[in-house]
């Protein structure tokens, strides 16, 4: 079921050339939303996803000194990965 619609009383203005603002037209019509809607969407992807490559997290001494070594000594490819990192990819053949 569909989150129930909030009431929208912010402002948002932005200025945009008329370039911009023709592909972002063209976008939103091949979405089938409103620009201001397209606009907003994916504003809103890009910033969860901005906050989301920020993300802080604690540890304590002993979890801390497990984690750096976890990362100075990644674990080694097996036969399988390696061939799979070295073969063409489907549309390089």
């Amino acid at each position: 079921m569909p989150a129930p619609a909030r009431r929208k009383d912010d402002v948002i203005q932005i200025r945009a050339s008329a370039e911009a603002k023709a592909i972002f037209n063209r976008a939103a019509n091949l979405r089938g939303q409103k620009l201001s809607e397209f606009m907003l969407d994916s504003a809103r992807r890009q910033a969860e996803e901005t906050i989301l490559d920020q993300r802080t997290f604690f540890l304590n001494d002993d979890a801390h000194a497990r984690f750096l070594a976890l990362l100075d000594a990644p674990p080694k490819l097996s036969s399988k990965v390696r061939a799979r990192l070295s073969r063409k990819a489907p549309w390089e053949k």
